[in-house]
């Protein structure tokens, strides 16, 4: 079957890039011809891309790498303006949320993209189609394919983010919805949002689950050894290119990697905060000796718990930062990796080393980027009963939490299976918990914030697992949430040998049964046709 797809952003970093990119790679594997449109511009650095086309020549042009080619990546010519959902910091490219873009530039943006695809679909000759996020994929799709059955992937960031609060994008949503044979969600949260804001009573008919899927070849538990020498040949890895000529520790890009168009790591469907269109550094460039050093720092008696994800204020790192001492007092072996890129990351560690000062004053003051409150942390430092006792375990902050900066999706399976935990804390509403899914893939238990998708995925895992391990799959967002993230981790940490190792069992037994890319792809295709009454609703 000859596939399109319309991404419109790249093909690593955040949630919704490594979702095509491995929802393609499993079309190929099941012997379907894909056509891809997004704004990657180092496509041959995934091996199942076959062949490249561009416009930077006025006209459409491809390259092939193998002959025929069953998977090609197209990258529209956008004239340099790339609409975010939320601002970030970029090199070399003018990137600026929809909401900020004028009428001439929106049209712009969505008659390139029209015509790219109008080119792409008469040299291809798609039988079905997936438009992504809800603005503005859809209505590219449904203006530039009229013949063509298509779905909509709603991955969340531009339904809360854009459609939402600002309702001249709307229309844009209603007009690709309309054609759509089936919608796709990660979780229940995203339909019931979905379903509010655009006030369709045809929607929830047409809509289904369609969560990301976990690649179980490469996200596998590995015994203790095996995970230490994966853990290590990653180090050496990265610390080999930091010590490449130009390239110690300066800001670089690896293979598929995301800064600006093809360089450093897109936000584009998550968070981040405002800054400058283009401004003079990226926040998520690729630093490989920064994170060399956080994983030289994980020694073998050290208990790894990790973070990956945006370093913003809606991910609630500062949560896992504020209960890192209690996590501490109990169990000081306790070591945390944060693994990730973000406008917020000063902040962090300016909170992580105010608590580690025992300035428990300037701690609570802390805001997100752009002067976000946190009243989650405030609430917490300000009810703090056993002061000194936490400030006492504060003091460790500095030696027990590494930051590692950027990693590509194909290190974390080096990273995970290392692990003993993975904190998930977001504060926002979020589609579907994929980090948390890789990681119980691997056998590091995830604690999740109890809210949206990730609940969702909590809740799975949780109907397997032996009793006593259930509590610590999640915590609740309040005045509670980091004594409550503090016990979880540390409760998981301090059980017996017996306990872990069969929750362990449990949790990547049901990640594979439940999450896999090739049923993702049979799910996308059955949506494309209106193939419904057989996929799960919301």
């Amino acid at each position: 079957m000859r596939i399109l797809i319309f991404h419109g952003y790249l093909l690593q970093g955040t949630g919704s890039n490594v979702y095509n990119a491995e929802l393609a790679a499993a079309f190929v594997r099941a012997g379907h011809e894909v056509h891809l449109l997004c704004q990657d511009r180092e496509p041959f650095a995934l091996d199942w891309v076959d062949a490249a086309g561009d416009w930077d020549g006025g006209e459409l042009a491809v390259t092939e790498r193998r002959t025929p080619p069953r998977a090609t990546v197209y990258r529209p010519d956008i004239a340099g303006l790339l609409p975010l959902y939320v601002a970030d910091r970029y090199e070399g490219v003018e990137a600026r949320p929809f909401y900020e873009l004028d009428d001439f530039e929106l049209d712009r943006y969505l008659g390139a993209n029209v015509a790219a695809v109008r080119d792409v679909a008469a040299r291809a000759r798609p039988e079905v189609a997936l438009a992504n996020h809800l603005v503005m994929g859809p209505v590219i799709l449904g203006r530039a394919l009229r013949d063509v059955p298509y779905a909509v992937k709603v991955h969340g960031s531009a339904l809360e983010y854009v459609v939402k609060p600002h309702p001249r994008f709307a229309p844009y949503a209603a007009e690709g919805l309309a054609r759509a044979n089936g919608v796709l969600v990660g979780s229940r949260h995203t339909a019931e949002s979905l379903w509010a804001a655009m006030a369709d009573p045809g929607l929830p008919g047409r809509t289904r689950l369609g969560p990301p899927g976990v690649d179980v070849a490469r996200f596998t538990p590995r015994p203790h050894d095996e995970a230490r020498a994966g853990l290590e040949a990653l180090r050496a890895r990265l610390a080999a290119v930091a010590e490449a000529p130009e390239g110690l520790d300066a800001p670089v890009t690896s293979a598929g990697a995301d800064a600006s168009l093809g360089a450093a790591s897109s936000p584009l469907a998550a968070g981040a905060s405002p800054t400058a269109a283009i401004p003079s550094a990226s926040s998520f460039s690729r630093r490989p000796g920064e994170a060399a050093a956080a994983l030289a720092g994980v020694g073998p008696g050290d208990r790894l718990v990790v973070f990956v994800g945006k370093l913003i204020a809606s991910k609630g790192v500062e949560l896992l930062i504020a209960a890192w001492p209690l996590v501490l007092a109990r169990e000081p072996r306790a070591r945390l990796v944060i693994v990730g890129f973000g406008a917020f990351r000063e902040g962090l560690e300016r909170l992580a080393e105010a608590l580690a000062a025992g300035d428990l004053a300037a701690a609570a003051a802390t805001r997100g980027e752009n002067g976000k409150e946190l009243p989650h942390l405030r609430a917490f430092l300000a009810g703090l009963e056993d002061r000194e006792s936490y400030v006492a375990a504060a003091r460790g902050l500095g030696e027990r939490v590494a930051w590692a900066g950027r990693l590509d999706h194909d290190e974390l399976a080096d990273l995970l299976p290392a692990a003993e935990a993975m904190a998930v804390t977001s504060t926002f509403p979020e589609a579907f918990g994929m980090v948390a899914a890789e990681a119980a893939a691997c056998g590091a238990f995830p604690v999740v914030a109890d809210h949206s998708g990730l609940g969702e995925v909590a809740r799975t895992l949780s109907a397997s697992v032996p009793e006593p391990a259930r509590a610590w799959l999640s915590f609740e967002l309040g005045d509670d949430a980091v004594a409550q993230l503090a016990a979880a981790l540390s409760g998981w940490l301090a059980a017996p040998g017996d306990l872990r190792a069969a929750t362990r069992e449990a949790i990547v037994a049901t990640t594979r049964a439940r999450y896999s890319w090739d049923g993702v792809a049979r799910t996308v295709i059955a949506a494309a046709n209106g193939d419904l009454a057989d996929l799960p609703r919301p």
